[in-house]
């Protein structure tokens, strides 16, 4: 009886000819929709290729997703459903990028931060975390502007309950158009002026603490029309289906 060589070696494969490669759509409330490609493993017996790709989180700069130069946030995306070769996302938290955050804390102010959990109408319960800073007032000589710890807990108390304002009043896709220009942050700063002066007031992080059942047609909801967005002759925009592709010239 002829016995195989004990640890004879296996054959090498390449473990890319396995794999194959699948498009990342962001919702419909960014300009750029086509965010990159993700691997996965081909689909084989029992194991699906859709089921690897489900609950993959993908990490976005705002940047890229809206076309800015430079943006410091950070948008966490879900896939939640595949369809063809299309992986369907959604949002999943945002945060400052490390750099951005060290950049706005200063010497002689004082950092007041606050954070609470909200849910909006669509079930979803998020912990937004906001932080701001103290400002000079109007031809200030002193050189420190520290806030009493009164003033402190009044300002934060103002935060929070600005914030629950703000959320609990949306849906998930609403605080996410609230989020892409901070306008919840721009209106806190104004609401406590009248308290303290401050500047830089950001809400630096979002995260989802509990989401609700999934539901393919709130996913299509975000997603609405999944064109893509190009130029027509006369400059203004058209939109195009996912599986539209140019005929071909004959010449170049």
């Amino acid at each position: 009886k002829k016995m195989g060589k004990k640890g004879a070696k296996k054959k090498a494969v390449d473990p890319f000819t396995r794999k194959e490669w699948y498009d990342i759509k962001a919702p419909s409330m960014f300009t750029n929709r086509q965010v990159g490609k993700t691997l996965v493993n081909r689909t084989q017996g029992t194991k699906i290729a859709s089921d690897g790709l489900k609950g993959r989180v993908f990490e976005v700069s705002l940047g890229d997703l809206n076309g800015s130069e430079s943006d410091f946030r950070k948008f966490r995306l879900i896939c939640e459903d595949v369809q063809g070769k299309n992986v369907l996302t959604n949002f999943h938290g945002m945060s400052f990028t490390r750099d951005k955050l060290c950049s706005i804390v200063k010497k002689w102010h004082t950092m007041v931060e606050a954070n609470c959990a909200v849910k909006t109408t669509d079930g979803y319960l998020l912990r937004l975390f906001c932080i701001g800073f103290t400002s000079k007032r109007q031809h200030q000589v002193k050189k420190t502007c520290y806030a009493q710890s009164s003033k402190v807990r009044q300002i934060r108390a103002k935060m929070v309950e600005h914030i629950q304002k703000e959320v609990a009043s949306c849906d998930l896709k609403e605080v996410c158009n609230k989020l892409i220009p901070d306008s919840i942050g721009k209106d806190i700063e104004k609401a406590c002026s009248f308290i303290y002066p401050l500047q830089d007031v950001y809400i630096r992080k979002v995260k989802i603490v509990k989401k609700p059942r999934f539901e393919l047609g709130r996913l299509m909801d975000v997603h609405g029309d999944s064109g893509v967005a190009t130029v027509g002759a006369d400059g203004e925009r058209v939109n195009l289906p996912d599986d539209y592709e140019p005929p071909v010239q004959e010449s170049v």
